[in-house]
C-alpha cells in the first residue's frame, strides 16, 4: 500500500521536473562541460557625442565613471573634421593651412583618462566641401564629398603624420582608422553613394598607410550591416589597403533594411543575425581572416524610454553577448554618456537617450547593466540555456548570468530559475540584480514628482537609488533559487 502511494508522487515529481526543464527554469551548472575563450567584447568600445564635446567636464567626468565598470579601451565619435574643431581652413588664394590645437585637447584628454581613439574620420570641412550638403543633426554636418581629392589626401596625411608625431607610432599604431560614417545613409552626400565613397576609401586608406603602414584603417562603416562584401570585393580586386570590416545595427532595424526580406525579427534577435550575416560575408571573401567591428548597435537609434532608459537594456544586452559570442572582435555600445546633442540640447534628463550616464551623472539601468556583465569571467563554460550564461574567471571562480527577457511593449512574467550544481559544490552565492527593484532609480524619480530639472540634492538621491546592493547566499543540497521579474537581469558569483 505504500509502495503504490509512494509512486504516483514520484511520477509527479519527475513530471515537474521535466516541465521545468522544457521552459529553461532548470539550469545544470557543470564547471566540467566544455569551455572556449570569452573576451568581453562587448565593452571594448562605446560610442559618443562628437568631437567637440569631449572637452566638456561632463563628458569627461562620465568617460571616468564607465571606464571604472568595463574594460573600456576605446572610444568612436563623429566629426572630428568639423568646422567647430577649427583643424582645416584655407587662405586668400586657396591654400590649405591646419589647426590641431583642439584635436590635440581631445586625444589628450582621452588618452590621459585610459581611452584610446578609434578614429572616425568625418565630417567634411566647409571650404573642403564640394558642394553645402547638411545633414539633419543639430550640430549641422557637412556631408559633402570633397571638392578636390588632392586636398583630401594632404588633409589626411598631415592629419595622421601630426598624430604619429605627437603621440608617437608605438602608441598610435594601438589606435583604429575608420573612414566616415554610413555611407550609404544620408550621412555621405557623394553620387552615387557606393562608388564616390569607394574613391575615398582609397585615397585615405593610402593617404595613412603612407604615413606608416603599421596603421590601422577600414570600413565601410554602414548603416544596416550593408555593403561589406562589396566593400571587401572592392579592395582585394584594388589592393587598397583594409585592416579590419565595420558596420552598424540596431534592435529596431527592419528586416527589409538589413536583410532584404519581409521577416518579423525580434528586437533581441536583429542585432546578432545582422553580426552573423556580415562576419560570413567575411569568412567567405577574398579577405577571410579580417576582424569583425561592430562600430555602432543599441536595442533602438531612436528615443525611446521604454527601451535606453529602463530595465529592458539588462536582459537585452545579455541575450545580445550569448548570441554574438565568437562572431565578432569589438561591438561599441551607442553611446557611454546622455551628453549628447545630434537632436539638440537635451531638454529632461530621461528621454531615452542612448547612454548609459544621464545628466548629473546620475547611473541607468544601463550603466548598471555593463557593470554587472562585467563581473563575468574569461571563458565560457557550456550552458543548457537560451536565458544563461556560464563563465569562468582567471582564479577559478564561477559567475553565472541569467536574464528574464520581455519585449519593452510587453508586462512579462517573474520567472523562477533552479540551478542545479553538478562537479561543483559552491558554498555562497552573491547575487546582484538589475531590474525594477535594484539598480533603478524610476520609482524614487516619480515620487519626486518627474523635476525637469532636479536639484543637485535630488540628483544625490537619484544617484543613491540607482547603486547596486548585492544579496549574499548560504547554499544547500547544491543548489539555487533566484526569481526574475520580467526584465530582470542578475549576475551570481559562486564561491
Amino acid at each position: 500500500m505504500l509502495r503504490s502511494l509512494k509512486m504516483p508522487v514520484l511520477s509527479l515529481l519527475c513530471l515537474a521536473t521535466a516541465v521545468w526543464a522544457q521552459s529553461g527554469n532548470v539550469i545544470v551548472v557543470d564547471p566540467s562541460a566544455p569551455a572556449h575563450p570569452f573576451p568581453h567584447f562587448w565593452e571594448q568600445m562605446f560610442g559618443s557625442e562628437r568631437g567637440i564635446v569631449t572637452l566638456r567636464q561632463s563628458y569627461r567626468e562620465d568617460l571616468r565613471q564607465v571606464k571604472q565598470i568595463t574594460g573600456f579601451r576605446y572610444v568612436r565619435f563623429h566629426a572630428i573634421f568639423h568646422d567647430e574643431v577649427g583643424v582645416y581652413d584655407e587662405n586668400a588664394t586657396g591654400q590649405a593651412t591646419y589647426n590641431f590645437s583642439y584635436i590635440d585637447q581631445i586625444y589628450d584628454g582621452l588618452l590621459a583618462n585610459g581611452v584610446r581613439p578609434f578614429v572616425e574620420l568625418s565630417f567634411m570641412p566647409k571650404k573642403l566641401a564640394a558642394k553645402e550638403i547638411i545633414q539633419a543633426f543639430w550640430y549641422k554636418p557637412n556631408v559633402s564629398p570633397p571638392k578636390d581629392l588632392a586636398k583630401w589626401d594632404y588633409l589626411i596625411t598631415q592629419f595622421t603624420a601630426h598624430l604619429v608625431a605627437r603621440y608617437g607610432i608605438d602608441e598610435v599604431s594601438h589606435w583604429y582608422f575608420e573612414v566616415w560614417n554610413e555611407p550609404n545613409l544620408d550621412f555621405w552626400g557623394g553620387d552615387p553613394r557606393q562608388l564616390t565613397y569607394w574613391e575615398l576609401y582609397d585615397h585615405t586608406a593610402r593617404d595613412i598607410k603612407g604615413v606608416s603602414p603599421r596603421l590601422r584603417v577600414g570600413g565601410p562603416a554602414t548603416a544596416q550591416a550593408a555593403w561589406a562584401d562589396a566593400f571587401i570585393q572592392h579592395c582585394a580586386a584594388n589592393h587598397i589597403p583594409v585592416d579590419f570590416v565595420s558596420s552598424h545595427v540596431y534592435g529596431n532595424d527592419r528586416a527589409q533594411d538589413v536583410f532584404g526580406t519581409n521577416e518579423s525579427i525580434s528586437r533581441n534577435q536583429m542585432v546578432c543575425r545582422a553580426v552573423k550575416k556580415v562576419h560570413d560575408q567575411i569568412r567567405a571573401s577574398p579577405l577571410p581572416t579580417l576582424p569583425l567591428i561592430w562600430s555602432e548597435f543599441n536595442a533602438s537609434y531612436k528615443n525611446e524610454t521604454e527601451v535606453t532608459d529602463s530595465t529592458y537594456i539588462g536582459p537585452w544586452l545579455a541575450d545580445t553577448i550569448r548570441q554574438c559570442d565568437g562572431l565578432v572582435s569589438m561591438m561599441s555600445y551607442w553611446t557611454f554618456s546622455d551628453v549628447f546633442e545630434e537632436q539638440g540640447v537635451v531638454k529632461t534628463p530621461f528621454y531615452g537617450g542612448y547612454g548609459l550616464i544621464a545628466f548629473g551623472g546620475i547611473p541607468k539601468p544601463a550603466y548598471n547593466a555593463f557593470k554587472l556583465l562585467h563581473m563575468l569571467g574569461e571563458k565560457r563554460i557550456a550552458l543548457d540555456s537560451d536565458s544563461a550564461l556560464l563563465t569562468r574567471r582567471q582564479d577559478g571562480t564561477l559567475v553565472v548570468a541569467v536574464w528574464n527577457y520581455a519585449p519593452p511593449e510587453q508586462t512579462g512574467l517573474p520567472k523562477t530559475v533552479n540551478f542545479h550544481f553538478k562537479n561543483a559544490k559552491p558554498r555562497i552565492a552573491i547575487i546582484s540584480r538589475v531590474d525594477h527593484e535594484h539598480g533603478d532609480f524610476h520609482s524614487v524619480y516619480d515620487r519626486m514628482g518627474s523635476p525637469r530639472y532636479p536639484s543637485q540634492a535630488q540628483i544625490e538621491v537619484l544617484r543613491q537609488a540607482a547603486r547596486l546592493n548585492p544579496e549574499i547566499r548560504k547554499l544547500k543540497n547544491d543548489a539555487l533559487t533566484v526569481t526574475l521579474p520580467a526584465q530582470g537581469l542578475a549576475v551570481i558569483e559562486l564561491k
